[in-house]
């Protein structure tokens, strides 16, 4: 597996991981845990998206890391 593969799957497997959890009840959406592993992953994805220089891939996955990075960073949030 070349590391562009091995890149791309450590942030799809973060992001997948994180929606099941929350889909089961074991990860709220409105957890801070919650946003900074969909910020991690979709920053690896944004780094993924580079390396196959696509384009709309790096705009999906860059406004999804700012939505979430925005909420990692609220004050309030728990």
């Amino acid at each position: 597996m070349d590391i562009t593969t091995i890149v791309g799957v450590t942030g799809a497997f973060i992001i997948l991981v994180t929606f099941m959890l929350n889909q089961s009840g074991k990860l709220s959406a409105e957890s801070r845990s919650y946003d900074i592993a969909n910020a991690a992953g979709s920053l690896i994805l944004v780094t993924y998206a580079f390396m196959l220089n696509s384009i709309p891939f790096i705009i999906l996955n860059g406004v999804w890391f700012v939505v979430s990075l925005k909420d990692v960073l609220r004050p309030n949030k728990k």
